[in-house]
């Protein structure tokens, strides 16, 4: 099943039928608010807003874990995320879309970035973190829908809440980063603990603080301007997925824990095995 996580902005889905909110918590806390159920264009579909109804929680205050179980549990075996994202590459102009192929990670670890440890040992592999199979289908889509759209693109993760300095936007452009953001790490690497096929929609607001010009660096008032604008298109851009079928999963996403896992299930406690369940299906 399909989960969209929306990003900035986007709290609900116009025009999904909601046939069940769920707001158990999980073994990992709370998630950001409530998931739902539902069908958009007919296709069954989980929905959760990553910062909460009304923007409640900063990146550094999402339950990441939570919300990532939640969302398996209850079924979800893809994720297409929705964020906003800078751009530090001239070519990438605010208003386009991109999807990620590679992320970096450059957050200060304030962030719970695993299921594991505490009595259970695992080593995925993330040398490839995306879903190709997710990115060519939702890149089809935008050419469908005459969006401009970048692949094989690398995010950079930052902490915040704080914007960046220049120093700061330099040096990732330098790392080989086009995108900066401040959401998809852990939620990416989560997402595949969970064994769940992902990717991020970025919609890109704004150069950074890179350029010269100061009038091109980024603010929150002109990061909503544009976005604003952007989020018509962003909706357009699902639907327009929607009308397809799901790409395929991807057979070592859905199987990453076999070649990971250390712990035998007999070392781990009766909760530890339940958990764990939910993420092997």
């Amino acid at each position: 099943m399909l989960a969209i996580i929306g990003g900035t902005g986007i709290y609900e889905l116009p025009g999904m039928v909601v046939d069940e909110r769920l707001d158990d918590t999980t073994p990992f806390g709370a998630p950001s608010g409530s998931l739902l159920r539902g069908r958009l264009d007919d296709r069954p579909l989980l929905f959760l807003a990553r910062h909460g109804s009304g923007h409640r929680l900063l990146p550094h205050e999402i339950n990441y874990r939570a919300n990532v179980f939640a969302l398996k549990r209850a079924g979800a075996t893809q994720i297409l995320a929705f964020s906003a994202v800078g751009s530090l590459a001239e070519r990438i102009a605010p208003g386009d879309f991109a999807v990620p192929s590679q992320y970096f990670d450059w957050t200060k670890g304030e962030r719970r970035r695993t299921f594991f440890g505490d009595g259970i040992a695992a080593h995925v592999s993330t040398a490839r973190p995306v879903s190709a199979n997710m990115v060519d289908w939702i890149a089809q889509a935008a050419a469908a829908s005459r969006l401009t759209l970048h692949r094989d693109v690398t995010y950079a993760c930052v902490e915040g809440p704080r914007l960046g300095t220049r120093a700061e936007s330099f040096f990732l452009r330098q790392a080989g980063c086009e995108l900066v953001g401040m959401t998809n790490v852990p939620e990416v690497f989560l997402a595949r603990e969970a064994q769940i096929c992902y990717a991020t929609v970025g919609i890109v607001t704004d150069y950074d603080c890179w350029m010269d010009d100061p009038a091109q660096h980024v603010t929150v008032s002109a990061i909503m301007a544009l976005y604003r604008q952007s989020l018509e298109q962003a909706r357009a851009l699902l639907a327009a997925a929607l009308r397809s079928p799901l790409p395929e999963e991807e057979p070592e996403i859905r199987t990453a824990l076999q070649s990971a896992l250390m712990t035998p299930d007999e070392a781990m406690s009766q909760a530890q095995r339940e958990w764990m369940a939910v993420l092997r299906r």
